[in-house]
């Protein structure tokens, strides 16, 4: 009796003390980091020099790490490939990879390193943790052997993954993700057999990790959010812009909001390949962000969160638009294609309208003011209802307002990047068929826009006053993730040949640049 009461009473305290010890707010911190890319790629070097240039890349993370800490971060994330680059052939990228053991070894690589073999880089960014009491994101490759015995065993005897590590401010390895879905460069590297569900808690929430291509695909992004209820997801990528829909800050905040989720976005600083912008996202409105184009330097963010964000308010995302009534077709439509997908458009023709525009099942209604027609400028209302199948493939829904390239019709969908029309208001909704809409308002000069538009619970994107500057786009970009293709080995295999050829494409642009 005395015994149980004992357990009682020391299952309490440790509720208690646990509770007096969680954070309701705490500071996140991301890097985009100008990479140092080795002199060849595609060629094998020792173990030696693939570590001295990691470690090149490592001083200027190593800075980056300090002065967040100094500033007070809990936890700071850095870039996939932030490492040690990328282009590789899977020959090339070897020798820059580690064994990464699960987390369940409970392991401190800063106190005891040769556990698990040669492990430098393991144990560099652990005592980088361990020394400024911060919880660290980076993106390395593991490496697994495998035998005969294995039916998906690589030739050479060996799974190479695309690996995110995260290790806590006392030097632990506490989480490891293998990529899942792995983007047509990345033949160097091979996706885990099942998809990987990765958590981990901490007294300022619980968190979830993906990388980069991963956000576009059910598994595991929408699992962690769903199904684990993270309340913060860390995001490695290096990101390669393309507008008017998908470039960095633009998507990876509109992802946050529609999932109702902090969202830690550190991305490359590689301009030639379009690759900038990271951002710290809320889900109420971005809390940090950055896009630089014009500049070779890489840039630290850092801003407060809450720990655990308020459930966002259940929308319904059909619901306005399924009660205007749907136009006859006209001959004012006009056709024209956004990144490889062909889009019905109407022209917006006066400083005011209501327009309703529709493709297959998805219609789209727009009811705008603008602060004056220009002459200069057109503005279109798209609709978008099929399968994307260029760099990957994946089902959308897709209602936008966007600004067209030149005055002319077919030029609306190119990516723009400056606009001059203001907009005192605008109202998007569509009849979507799923639940998965991301909410996208991106301004001239490729700007977010932060706490100036809301969705309503019955499916609306709108602004309920003026914007500050002009708009490049206003997009819901919905996924259907039931309708994406189911993998074969015939796909497989073509998509594995085209890995190649971009990775030799990427390799020959770098050396030319």
């Amino acid at each position: 009796m005395i015994t149980s009461q004992l357990l009682d009473y020391v299952a309490i305290l440790l509720f208690w003390v646990l509770k007096a010890s969680s954070l309701d707010t705490f500071i996140a911190a991301v890097y985009e980091h100008a990479v140092i890319f080795p002199n060849v790629t595609l060629t094998p070097v020792s173990h030696e020099e693939a570590l001295d240039l990691m470690n090149q890349n490592l001083d200027l993370l190593e800075g980056a790490i300090t002065l967040a800490a100094k500033q007070g971060a809990h936890i700071i994330v850095t870039p996939e490939d932030g490492i040690y680059s990328f282009a590789f052939s899977r020959e090339s990228i070897y020798p820059y990879l580690e064994d990464i053991p699960d987390p369940q070894v409970n392991w401190i690589p800063c106190n005891n390193p040769n556990r698990f073999g040669r492990t430098p880089v393991q144990e560099r960014l652990s005592c980088l943790a361990k020394s400024n009491s911060i919880y660290v994101v980076a993106n390395i490759g593991d490496k697994k052997p495998c035998s005969a015995s294995d039916p998906q065993c690589p030739p050479d005897g060996r799974y190479q993954y695309n690996t995110n590590v995260v290790f806590d401010s006392e030097g632990r390895l506490v989480a490891r993700y293998h990529k899942q879905n792995l983007f047509l460069t990345e033949s160097h590297f091979n996706a885990p057999k099942e998809p990987e569900v990765v958590t981990f808690n901490t007294t300022f929430g619980k968190f979830g990790i993906f990388t980069c291509f991963d956000i576009l695909f059910h598994d595991p992004a929408v699992t962690l959010v769903k199904d684990f209820h993270v309340d913060t997801i860390l995001f490695p990528t290096a990101w390669m812009n393309v507008l008017p829909h998908l470039s960095a800050i633009e998507f990876h905040s509109a992802w946050a909001m529609g999932m109702g989720v902090n969202f830690l976005a550190a991305n490359l600083h590689y301009p030639i390949k379009k690759m900038t912008g990271s951002g710290i996202y809320a889900p109420d409105s971005p809390k940090a962000f950055h896009y630089d184009m014009k500049t070779e330097e890489g840039k630290l963010l850092l801003s407060h969160l809450d720990a655990h964000p308020h459930p966002r308010a259940a929308v319904n995302w059909t619901s306005y638009a399924s009660g205007i009534e749907a136009p006859s077709v006209g001959n004012r439509e006009f056709n024209s294609t956004v990144f490889f997908d062909e889009y019905t458009f109407l022209e917006l023709k006066g400083v005011t309208g209501n327009y309703t525009v529709c493709q297959k099942d998805l219609c789209c209604h727009l009811s705008y003011q603008m602060s004056e027609k220009r002459s200069d400028e057109v503005y279109a209302l798209g609709a978008f209802d099929g399968l994307h199948t260029v760099e990957g493939s994946y089902y959308l829904q897709i209602c936008t307002l966007l600004k067209c390239k030149t005055m002319d019709l077919h030029t609306c969908g190119d990516s723009v990047e400056t606009a001059s029309t203001r907009f005192e208001m605008f109202s998007l909704s569509g009849t979507f068929g799923t639940q998965y809409v991301f909410p996208e308002v991106l301004l001239s000069e490729v700007q977010l826009a932060p706490g100036q538009f809301q969705v309503s619970s019955d499916g609306r994107l709108f602004s309920p006053k003026p914007l500050s500057g002009p708009v490049l786009t206003v997009t819901l970009f919905g996924r259907l993730y039931e309708k994406d293709p189911v993998p074969n080995a015939s796909s497989d295999f073509t998509v594995q040949a085209l890995r190649v050829m971009l990775i030799v494409i990427t390799s020959i642009v770098y050396l030319l640049s």
